[in-house]
């Protein structure tokens, strides 16, 4: 059995904060929500299992490396590739696989632009996919062929995706993209809700807008999966707007269905086309929130 239930102090440390595009983090209004009926499964995963390592001089923190040990003779493997939250469970994610796939695991820190400042040079992102590949063949001790690149960002982590995404390279790389609960924007004016007569600044959402044209398009290659739960933060743009915004701009519509999710989720929405998706999600409370996270095995399945 690879669930259990954790405390709600443990899932809040999980969730990190989320911000978005500015200069200064603006801190999210505090929820007063709390959910106590769905299950919140989480994974659990002993690392020891595969082979795994840190490569310490890439970025300003530790990167972290798991293969699992059957690629030893594999002669291709997809790189995937995970921004924000604990190592094992993007470890836990390639060894259950059912495809060839190495985990790479970014942690920066508290906010998105965080984790955007360091790929905003673009060959920063090409640094890593090359010195994390190549440590990968010294440890299987063979010529594994790289075959897919695949970010998956939670939380704040899409700001790294974002920036990967500004770059003609990074762009060009990447195959797949999954946003887990995350991506944001702020308003114009600063705080100023759409309600209230607010706009979105789409300038931070272009990137993904524009992967995700291609993604609609099956002949690209391109592939996107973005999930989001029913959470507002109240001061910058929440996912359920900024999904919004990507479909209105791709002329899609979100269609009502229910149906179980990963990790006790309950979807309540989908929309798509070629391959792009959007899946929403019931739910406003922290432990919501880390359900995206714990869900990265399954909706990376889905994007296969």
């Amino acid at each position: 059995m690879w669930i259990r239930l954790l405390p709600v102090a443990f899932l809040m440390a999980g969730a990190i904060s989320v911000t978005a595009q500015t200069t200064t983090p603006l801190a999210q209004y505090p929820s007063p929500m709390q959910e106590t009926v769905r299950r919140h499964e989480r994974i659990t995963f002993d690392v020891q299992q595969g082979i795994t390592y840190t490569l310490d001089s890439i970025l300003s923190k530790p990167v972290f490396i798991y293969i699992p040990r059957r690629l030893k003779k594999a002669a291709w493997a997809d790189l995937l590739i995970h921004f924000h939250g604990v190592n094992y469970v993007p470890a836990f994610t390639a060894e259950k696989s059912k495809t060839n796939l190495v985990a790479v695991s970014v942690n920066l820190g508290s906010g998105s632009g965080t984790y955007a400042r360091p790929f905003q040079n673009d060959t920063a992102f090409k640094k890593l996919v090359t010195v994390v590949w190549r440590s990968v063949q010294k440890q299987l001790g063979n010529r594994i062929r790289q075959r897919r690149i695949i970010l998956s960002g939670f939380s704040a982590g899409y700001g790294a995706i974002r920036s990967i995404l500004s770059g003609a390279d990074g762009f060009e790389l990447v195959n797949t993209v999954l946003l887990l609960d995350g991506l944001h924007a702020s308003y114009i004016p600063e705080r100023k809700v759409l309600a209230e007569g607010g706009q979105i600044d789409t300038a931070g959402l272009a990137p993904f807008l524009a992967f995700a044209r291609q993604a609609v398009l099956p002949a690209t290659g391109k592939n996107m999966l973005f999930t989001h739960s029913e959470i507002f933060p109240g001061t910058f743009v929440s996912t359920t707007e900024a999904a919004d915004y990507l479909l209105q701009q791709l002329q899609l519509k979100a269609m009502p269905v229910l149906k179980k999710g990963p990790a006790g989720m309950q979807q309540i929405s989908e929309a798509g086309s070629g391959h792009f998706r959007v899946l929403g999600f019931a739910g406003n409370s922290a432990p919501d929130h880390v359900d995206h996270f714990h869900g990265l095995p399954f909706f990376l399945e889905r994007l296969h």
